[in-house]
């Protein structure tokens, strides 16, 4: 299988499977005397983790599934700083109970990836969707550690990747308040529009049905000039980065799509001088322009699908004897009912990946 590397300088190869012993990520390029601390890769990876509960509470949107999540530093670090050889990263698999995909040896989950893998390779993992599982995030998220902790000792504090929830089951913050994220369990912006959104859940869990939604992203204290013009735009590479997150479907930039309705003088971001340097009055933009990072905060927003592991009976087909034929479906297992609050780490550390590569990318473009 190709495709399991991300980065051109800075970059991250992730390994392993749902179901299997082991999962993690062989990240390269990080320049040697990089600090690199265990316990910042690990408190990462515990946002990420299943579980049933966040801040002591059930959290109806996650699954039950409990996994530890515990790195291991391998190789690639020493006295606890980066060597400037490959870091490797190992996650033990210690809580798969694959007998509850056992009914899905030759049936195809509505949905889920297992009748494309099955085109493509002749014959799939069916534990847990094996590679195709978003399990396999928490690989990206350790090496997306690493990416932020360069970024900081590189940028300073003026850095940082916020992801939150905007949107989930039909629901909208009507605020964003960076502080209210990591106090709910669906690390919405808006407290109270996150108890909305909990409580829809919650019913749509007890129906057997899942939600999708909106997250959003904000990247500050990334400097004006960071993207290569043309086929690597960094919107494009960030673009690139966040789609191929198993759940994201869409991603938009600044106005985004509200754009097409605006005429170019409401568009336009107008430029001033403000302390001696470039300032912008709006960031419809997004922080991009010309695929050039303009030193504003980048912002973007994904659109996330509902889980498609839904504990309702669908029509699907299943290969039989080399056939395909006709068949239904109830899903068994632990499952998310919404993405969003665990796709929140994993588009951090996304983000981070491509700003920390694109910074080396630039310090090679002049004099």
């Amino acid at each position: 299988m190709s495709g399991s590397t991300f980065g051109k300088i800075f970059k991250a190869t992730t390994f392993g499977e749902s179901h299997g012993t082991a999962l993690g990520v062989v990240v390269d390029g990080v320049p040697a005397g990089t600090k690199i601390d265990l316990a910042k890769i690990q408190e990462r990876l515990d946002r990420r983790r299943p579980g049933a509960k966040a801040g002591g509470k059930f959290n109806a949107a996650v699954t039950a599934r409990s996994e530890a999540d515990k790195a291991e530093i391998l190789s690639g670090v020493f006295e606890g700083k980066a060597q400037g050889t490959p870091i490797a990263i190992e996650i033990r698999n210690t809580s798969q109970h694959s007998s509850d995909y056992s009914n899905l040896k030759d049936t195809f989950r509505p949905g889920h990836a297992d009748y494309t893998y099955f085109e493509k390779y002749g014959f799939r993992d069916y534990r847990g969707g094996g590679r195709a599982s978003g399990r396999e995030t928490c690989a990206r998220v350790a090496a997306g550690a690493i990416a932020q902790q360069f970024l900081e000792q590189t940028l300073g504090k003026k850095f940082s990747v916020t992801a939150y929830t905007l949107r989930a089951a039909g629901i909208s913050c009507q605020k964003i308040d960076l502080k209210a994220i990591e106090q709910n369990p669906l690390r919405a912006a808006d407290l109270n529009a996150a108890r909305a959104m909990q409580k829809k859940i919650e019913e749509l869990r007890a129906a057997g049905d899942s939600a999708g939604g909106v997250v959003e992203c904000q990247i500050k204290g990334v400097p004006a000039g960071l993207g290569e013009p043309v086929f690597e735009k960094l919107d494009a590479t960030l673009a690139a980065a966040m789609l191929s997150i198993g759940a994201v479907k869409g991603i938009e930039f600044g106005a985004g799509f509200a754009a097409c309705d605006m005429t170019g003088s409401e568009n336009n971001d107008v430029m001033k001088v403000k302390g001696g340097k470039a300032a912008f009055s709006t960031n419809n933009a997004g922080g991009v322009l010309g695929g050039i990072s303009n030193g504003d905060t980048i912002i973007f927003r994904l659109a996330i699908k509902p889980v498609p592991s839904i504990f309702v009976e669908q029509e699907t087909i299943k290969n039989k004897n080399g056939k395909l034929a006709q068949t239904s479906l109830k899903i068994q297992g632990r499952h998310d009912v919404c993405l969003c609050p665990r796709i929140v780490p994993v588009v951090e550390a996304m983000a981070a990946l491509v700003i920390a590569d694109a910074l080396l990318q630039e310090r090679s473009a002049r004099i």
